[in-house]
């Protein structure tokens, strides 16, 4: 395709496997929006939106939801990310799966012989999911129990490939985002910023299953250990507290 050639919504839902519907949906929400159109109002997608779209196609192919595709794209996620992040979550998840199965398989003949299986052969086995590392596990375990560890271990093992975007790409995404409107003076009522708040719940969520001691766990270790939690070691507590507060007061409704 040439930098000249544009593509009109029916041949660019044939060639791309999708609905026009789909494709009408996805320009009414500003997921994928044709660059052109013609003096008719006819819609005209362009090389830029293709890209776009193969982008959208590989997300989703990792399992993400569309709003969570919008994070990670209007973020800067640029084609070759996608690639390469898509062919390493994969192999992350393969080495992740045997890893795992070792360890199930150690947990497995302890049962079959009697034995509970220790703390720590189930805290390798939450390891190897991915769910934590040992620095945010060290700090998580100061908050939650070893039945909370293995709840957040299990729902992050059933998200697969998808736990890595979520973590890696939308949330931190999120958390600039509030961070910015935060030292903008955005009070913390504005919709805005209870709409970020209602998608990092619903993120909470999905790890937590729900749960809201181990939601509130989380945000406390947060508070004590943005560092590890992070991965960013210029994070300190006093920055993370500003915005903790801030978040807080927008679940609340507070600061109108």
């Amino acid at each position: 395709m040439t930098a000249s050639t544009t593509w009109k919504v029916g041949p660019l839902a044939e060639a791309s496997g999708l609905t026009v519907r789909t494709l009408h949906h996805w320009d009414t929400i500003g997921l994928l929006s044709p660059s052109r159109r013609t003096p008719g109002g006819h819609r005209e997608y362009t090389e830029d939106d293709i890209v776009r779209l193969y982008q959208v196609l590989a997300l989703r192919g990792l399992g993400l939801g569309l709003e969570s595709i919008a994070v990670c794209l209007d973020s800067g996620v640029d084609p070759t990310r996608v690639l390469r992040d898509h062919r390493a979550s994969v192999e992350e998840a393969l080495a992740g799966l045997d890893a795992l199965r070792e360890r199930l398989v150690r947990i497995e003949d302890e049962v079959a012989a009697g034995r509970a299986p220790t703390t720590e052969a189930v805290l390798a086995a939450l390891r190897a999911t991915g769910a934590a590392g040992p620095a945010a596990e060290r700090v998580l375990r100061r908050h939650l129990d070893d039945e909370q560890m293995r709840t957040l271990g299990d729902h992050a093992a059933a998200l697969g490939p998808t736990a890595h975007y979520l973590l890696e790409v939308e949330w931190p995404a999120l958390y600039r985002r509030a961070e910015a409107l935060r030292t903008a003076g955005t009070p913390p009522t504005a919709a805005p910023v209870r709409k970020l708040v209602a998608r990092m719940d619903e993120l909470s969520a999905l790890f937590s299953g729900g749960d809201t001691t181990i939601s509130t766990g989380v945000r406390t270790a947060w508070r004590t250990d943005p560092a590890a939690l992070s991965g960013e070691a210029t994070a300190r507590p006093g920055q993370w507290d500003n915005l903790a507060d801030y978040l807080d007061a927008a679940r609340k409704g507070e600061g109108a």
